[in-house]
C-alpha cells in the first residue's frame, strides 16, 4: 500500500507492506484522518512514554484519529460491520496474549496515514450514514477536552481560563460550553486561533502579546461577581509554562494540564504549596469520554468541523506535520488518504 512511512526518524511517502487482519480484526480503508501533536511527540520524543513503541529499523505508519470503510475481515469476526460500512475506533489494537498496541504509535499497528489499516472489532463503532466523515475523524481530540473538563467538575458559577486555542484548547471550550459554563476566557498568541475559539463558544479572547490573560480573567471575575476558585486548563505544553501558571494564578487555583509535556522545565513546589494549587496531569481520554464524544458528534450535539483549517492528501502530510512541530497552521488538518 501507499503510505506516509516513518523510518529511522524520517518521513517518506512510498509503498510499504499491506496490513493483514488477524482474529477479530477489521481491514479498513481510511477515508479521513487528522494530524495530531502526538504525531510530532512520537517522532521527536520516541522513548518519552511507555505507549510509544519505537523501532528505527521498521516502517511505522502514524495516524490515530480516523474513519474508515470496511474492506475485509479477519478470522472470528461477527457480521456487525459488513463490507462498505464506515467505522471508527479508539486508537487501541487488542490482540490475544499481547499488551494493547496504540494505533499509529507502533510498527505492528499501522495508522491512518496509509491506504489500509486494521482495527479491533471489539473497539469499533459503526458510523451512521448521516454523520460527517471529517467530523467523526476529530472525535479523539475533542474527547481529550471532554476528559479534562469532566475531571475538573467545573459547572456554572465558575470562571475558566483556557490557555491555548489549538486542537485541545478548542475541545476544552466545546466541553465547557456544553455544560453551560461561562464566560469562557481563552488566551492564545495567534489571533487566527482565537477566532476558532470564538466559533466554539469562547466569550473573552486574549492575546498575551497585548494583555496579561490573568489580569483579564480577574477583570471578568470581578465584573461578574464570581466567588469561586480559579480553574485553569493548560492546553499548550510549552517549556516553563507550568511555572508561569504557578506564579500568576490565584490562591487555591485548580490547574488541569492537557498540554503535551516533553520538556516542561521545573515547578517551584514551595510556591505552589503556598498558593494551595491543585495540579492534575494526563490520564485521558477514558472510553466514556471517547465514545461519549462520538455519540455527541453523531447526534449533532457537537460539531468539531469548524476547527478544520486545511484538507490534504498523503503527499502533503510530512510538510503538515513539520508545520505542527513549528506551532503553525490551523488547529486541525485533515488527511484524505485516498486523495491524489
Amino acid at each position: 500500500m501507499r503510505a506516509v512511512v516513518l523510518r529511522d526518524g524520517k518521513l517518506a511517502v512510498r509503498e510499504t507492506a499491506d496490513p493483514q487482519p488477524g482474529p477479530g480484526e477489521l481491514l479498513i480503508r481510511p477515508l479521513s484522518a487528522a494530524i495530531c501533536a502526538s504525531d510530532v511527540h512520537y517522532m521527536d520524543h520516541p522513548h518519552s512514554a511507555p505507549r510509544f513503541v519505537w523501532d528505527s529499523n521498521r516502517d511505522t505508519v502514524m495516524g490515530h484519529e480516523f474513519v474508515g470503510e470496511v474492506v475485509g475481515h479477519g478470522p472470528d469476526c461477527s457480521d456487525a460491520f459488513p463490507i462498505g460500512s464506515r467505522v471508527t475506533s479508539m486508537p487501541i489494537l487488542i490482540r490475544a496474549g499481547q499488551e494493547p498496541l496504540i494505533i499509529g504509535h507502533h510498527p505492528d499497528a499501522p495508522g491512518a496515514f496509509g491506504e489500509l489499516m486494521v482495527v479491533s472489532e471489539v473497539m469499533s463503532r459503526r458510523v451512521p450514514d448521516g454523520a460527517s466523515t471529517d467530523a467523526v475523524a476529530l472525535v479523539d481530540a475533542f474527547a481529550v477536552g471532554e476528559f479534562y473538563v469532566r475531571c475538573s467538575g467545573i459547572g456554572p458559577g465558575e470562571l475558566p481560563l483556557v490557555l491555548g486555542a489549538g486542537a485541545i484548547g478548542l475541545s476544552t471550550v466545546a466541553a465547557l460550553k456544553a455544560r453551560g459554563v461561562g464566560p469562557i476566557v481563552v488566551s492564545d498568541y495567534s489571533d487566527d486561533r482565537l477566532g476558532y475559539a470564538k466559533r466554539f463558544g469562547a466569550d473573552v479572547l486574549v492575546n498575551p502579546a497585548h494583555r496579561d490573560p490573568y489580569e483579564v480573567w480577574r477583570e471578568v471575575f470581578r465584573a461578574n461577581n464570581f466567588q469561586t476558585p480559579q480553574v485553569i486548563f493548560e492546553c499548550v505544553g510549552a517549556h516553563g509554562l507550568l511555572q508561569t501558571i504557578v506564579d500568576s494564578c490565584e490562591f487555591l487555583a485548580r490547574v488541569y494540564v492537557a498540554g503535551g509535556w516533553y520538556d516542561a522545565g521545573t515547578i517551584d513546589c514551595t510556591a505552589a504549596s503556598h498558593k494551595g494549587v491543585t495540579i492534575q496531569f494526563g490520564g485521558g481520554p477514558h472510553p466514556q469520554d471517547w465514545y461519549g464524544t462520538l455519540d455527541a458528534v453523531v447526534d449533532g450535539r457537537l460539531d468539531p468541523a469548524p476547527s478544520i483549517g486545511r484538507t490534504i492528501g498523503l503527499d502533503e502530510v510530512p510538510e503538515a506535520i513539520d508545520q505542527v512541530r513549528r506551532g503553525q497552521g490551523p488547529p486541525r488538518v485533515v488527511v484524505h488518504p485516498s486523495a491524489r
